[in-house]
């Protein structure tokens, strides 16, 4: 019972900082003609509410794709429309067809904030609570630090509460096939990892895994048997699953190619912002898009992408295991964040969920990241007004984290997962890696404090006007990619030992 107390105060927690930070400025507010992500989601209940299914995703009269239409999977649209109808009963004002464009009042943005709250509560928190107590190990207490931790991370949460979007929906429905899949439940499984698709086309950046994964468990069952059999389950579980989130389009092959262009835009070039991506890195000595033409651009970073994931797909695909599992969604999220092709800063959030994962198993490394994911977001938090939300929350978790998950306590060298870095490094001095990993943790904690600083408070030169956003790019893409070198490396090295887990505990 105490437990389950403790599991309330920190749902609670939870809940109260998502609140806190909804509070403040939203993307694009009081700025015509386009406004921002919110009035994206809110125009798009206006299109579903108003229009006909076969008109959501094409350009017509009443539909303006070029003012925020609709490029999400259907799913996304449901979800609008479901909202709409509520919207409606309280204010019609609220969704009427044009005349509600760039609409804002304090009681619209209290409607919107509570939107996000109710997904949450109905679908990404009840999926956290259950992963930390299901399939992490450790005693009662250590699950309890670890919900805590899992639901403080503040990229998500300033992103959704701050920026305003939906994204613990898609999240949500991924964590909830993860915890499907680790208790066996593969049908299941499948079942949420295909609505999390069919709400966010990204959450390809874990479809890889999730392939390979019940494919090698499958192969493990044998192919001529029972393995077949489940191989044969899960693939009907998935086509019907697709079938029943497209079913008002799938009448008309013309409008399901039309949700299709309009959920993957080629045309928009390899990127737009100032991400932490290898492309906008490496744009910074080489101009990538200069040189290379569109089509080009297109074919270089997905040869590149599906390079990358490979190793570790394959790994999976021999070694199908919940602990490789856990370790190839994170390469494969930070391969698709890294290489693909138009790549958001809010992409990120798809790495970090899987990131988040592995809290209770490499608490030191997974909090450096999620707190570099949050840092390489920066220049979106000031745009939409979100400093102090930023520092506070930013804060929160590196206080928490550390402290609650005893992280830098535990970071033996055979608790990070470095052994493997001495055969690499063999022609090398033998080092103390654990301290040197302690320090570069204190001192990129600080540059990102200093960075954090200096773009809130400094005028960048006239004749450099993305100084800081490159700068933020450029660092939080060094995190990112070292990152990605060390899961792969943790992937193809021996499983951790119960005796490095109970010391853990």
């Amino acid at each position: 019972m105490q437990t389950w107390s403790l599991v309330s105060i920190c749902v609670l927690l939870g809940v109260v900082v998502r609140w806190g930070v909804s509070l403040s400025s939203y993307s694009g507010a009081g700025k015509h003609p386009m406004f921002g992500d919110y009035e994206a989601q809110r125009h798009w209940q206006e299109v579903t509410y108003n229009l006909p299914v076969q008109e959501w995703y094409f350009n017509t009269t009443d539909n303006d794709l070029n003012y925020w239409g609709l490029d999400y999977p259907p799913l996304t649209a449901y979800h609008s429309l479901i909202c709409a109808h509520i919207a409606k009963l309280i204010n019609p004002e609220w969704v009427e067809l044009h005349k509600s464009r760039g609409y804002e009042s304090p009681e619209h943005k209290l409607f919107m904030r509570a939107t996000v709250l109710v997904a949450d509560l109905l679908i990404y928190i009840p999926a956290v609570v259950l992963y930390c107590f299901c399939l992490t190990d450790g005693s009662s207490k250590k699950k309890v630090c670890n919900l805590l931790c899992f639901l403080l991370y503040p990229g998500l949460i300033l992103i959704d509460y701050g920026h305003f979007q939906y994204n613990a929906v898609s999240l949500g429905f991924a964590l909830w096939g993860v915890l499907a899949l680790g208790l066996g439940w593969d049908v299941l499984g499948s079942v949420a990892f295909c609505l999390a698709l069919n709400y966010k086309q990204m959450e390809l950046y874990h479809a890889l895994p999730f392939f390979f994964y019940l494919l090698g468990k499958c192969i493990k069952q044998g192919l001529m048997g029972r393995g077949l059999f489940q191989l044969v389950k899960i693939a009907a579980t998935v086509l019907v699953t697709f079938a029943l989130c497209w079913l008002p389009f799938l009448s008309d092959p013309s409008q399901a190619l039309q949700v299709v262009r309009r959920i993957f835009p080629v045309a928009r070039g390899l990127f737009e912002d100032k991400v932490a991506n290898t492309w906008c890195s490496l744009n910074i000595l080489i101009k990538i898009r200069s040189i290379l033409s569109r089509d080009s651009q297109f074919y270089l970073s997905f040869a590149c992408t599906l390079l990358s994931v490979l190793p570790s797909c394959l790994r999976l695909l021999t070694k199908p295991t919940f602990w490789q599992f856990k370790l190839a969604l994170v390469n494969s999220s930070l391969a698709f964040f890294l290489f693909s092709f138009q790549v958001h800063e809010k992409s990120i959030l798809l790495a970090s969920l899987p990131v988040c994962l592995l809290l209770n198993d490499l608490p030191l490394i997974a909090i450096w990241v999620l707190q570099a994911s949050t840092f390489s977001m920066l220049p979106l938090f000031l745009k939409d007004g979100l400093l102090v939300p930023y520092v506070v929350t930013s804060l929160a978790f590196l206080y928490f984290g550390p402290y609650l998950l005893s992280a830098l306590e535990h970071s033996s060298e055979e608790e990070l997962r470095l052994g493997a870095y001495h055969k690499l490094l063999f022609f090398l001095p033998k080092m103390d890696l654990a301290s040197l990993v302690r320090r570069k943790f204190y001192v990129c904690i600080a540059v990102m404090a200093c960075l954090s600083v200096v773009s809130a408070a400094l005028v960048p030169p006239p004749h450099l006007p993305d100084l800081f956003p490159v700068l933020v790019s450029a660092f939080a893409f060094m995190h990112f990619f070292g990152s990605f070198v060390y899961f792969n490396i943790v992937q193809f090295s021996a499983p951790p030992s119960r005796k490095s887990q109970k010391k853990s505990n």
